[in-house]
């Protein structure tokens, strides 16, 4: 299992699958499954009983996408770019994006 370069709060670029082109932020990350939960990203309907504590009908869900599906988002650049460590001159370890070289959160 690899590292995940890509954190909650991260807005990413999906490049495969059905919603391809489409960017959202990082909801939750599931390391151990190598999978991202994405706003307005791979969203299905998903048909729910009615119960007490809510009504029933078709509810709107988003579901998880595998990293490899999905690119860091680089807002200065506007478009997708890899993720890279670089460790400054104070000591400290932080991500930045390879295509413009701007430092990461």
């Amino acid at each position: 299992m690899n590292k995940m370069k890509l954190k909650k709060g991260d807005t990413v670029l999906v490049i495969a699958g059905k919603d391809k082109g489409k960017t959202g932020e990082i909801i939750k990350s599931f390391p151990q499954e190598s999978k991202v939960l994405v706003s307005g990203v791979n969203e299905v309907k998903k048909h729910q009983k009615p119960s007490r504590a809510s009504e029933g009908g078709i509810v709107v869900k988003s579901m998880p996408i595998h990293i490899s599906n999905v690119s860091f988002y680089d807002k200065k650049a506007e478009k997708a770019s890899r993720v890279g460590y670089k460790t400054l001159d104070n000591g400290e370890k932080k991500r930045f994006a390879k295509k413009t070289g701007e430092i990461i959160g």
